[in-house]
């Protein structure tokens, strides 16, 4: 497979996976900011902090209100994280390699694209915005999905893996993260019986709530549920899960030693700590050393499979 195929089917998968995600966060943060009593409600900001864009956000709007935070996630081409420019870039990185994808992906992701185009200005009103994230989101489940059951599962495939699951090992810990810390204070032990919305809230920014009651048989607390987003290997949007999928398809390439070496201490580095044993700023530093490795994996990804950056397009990350 040319460098440039993998390149850009590893990207597509990538773009998809963040575009559905982004929509996650806005949805749940609605409804989140519903079930809170004024005052302790967290407000839009842990959304821009969630992806990382804050510098970005800073420089085109004046504060993190309500509107400006929507339009800068869903529709601010110039946020390369925005729902629309993540489905532009994963429409371009597709439009290159038709003939590796399944001309049924092509159209849907084609689809997807003109919806969230031609249907922004609803998209970003409070009446509008529920309809256009659960299409946006159920778009990009079925084009997972049709990618999944139609394409070649060959080594472009295992690109497709790796994007997908190197996005959403990304997107939790981020999501966990922000949301950890940011929700309710740790002083206001008044506030505890607030604490359930909290986490329940991190749960359905994965559409994970029904999966953890399975999974875990508790009622949601802090310690559980850190336990079932990081180590449970059942759950699809677990870090874990997302290691050993990028393990798996890793180890179906070639010249895949270095990848793997990184995508292993990844691993260990999970399965030696206990989650729900760490404070907060023991999780925070945990989570800031998962990021430096999946960053480092992305690079060493990149540099044994993509084509050096002189001869390709740099593509944008909100994540770097």
């Amino acid at each position: 497979m040319l460098s440039r195929v993998a390149e850009n089917i590893y990207w597509m998968a990538r773009y998809i996976e963040r575009a559905e995600n982004t929509a996650r966060i806005v949805t749940v943060n609605a409804n989140l900011l519903l079930d809170l009593p004024k005052g302790i409600a967290p407000g839009w900001r842990p959304l821009v902090d969630i992806t990382g864009a804050n510098t970005l956000f800073e420089e085109h709007y004046k504060d993190y209100g309500e509107r400006q935070v929507v339009r800068f996630l869903i529709g601010d081409e110039r946020n390369h994280g925005s729902i629309l420019s993540a489905l532009v870039a994963a429409r371009e990185n597709c439009r290159t390699i038709r003939d590796f994808v399944p001309r049924e992906a092509w159209e849907l992701l084609n689809e997807i694209y003109l919806f969230a185009r031609e249907d922004l200005a609803k998209g970003v009103t409070k009446g509008g915005r529920h309809a256009y994230l659960k299409r946006v989101i159920q778009g990009a489940q079925n084009l997972t999905g049709m990618l999944s059951g139609t394409m070649l599962h060959d080594q472009g495939y295992d690109f497709v893996h790796l994007g997908r699951f190197l996005e959403r090992a990304d997107m939790t810990t981020r999501i966990i993260d922000v949301r950890s810390a940011n929700l309710l204070p740790e002083d206001t032990p008044d506030l505890r019986p607030f604490e359930t919305i909290q986490w329940v809230s991190v749960l359905k920014s994965m559409t994970a709530y029904q999966a953890y009651r399975r999974s875990e048989q508790v009622r949601v607390l802090r310690g559980p549920v850190l336990r079932f987003l990081f180590q449970n290997d059942a759950f699809p949007r677990s870090v874990h899960h997302c290691f050993e999928s990028l393990r798996t398809s890793l180890s179906k390439l070639p010249r895949n030693e270095s990848a793997l070496r990184v995508a292993g201490r990844l691993k260990r580095n999970l399965e030696g700590t206990e989650p729900r044993r760490l404070n907060q700023q023991q999780l925070h530093a945990f989570i800031d050393d998962l990021q430096v490795g999946i960053g480092e994996l992305h690079v060493e990804i990149a540099r044994t499979w993509f084509p050096p950056p002189l001869e390709s397009q740099t593509q944008s990350q909100t994540s770097d």
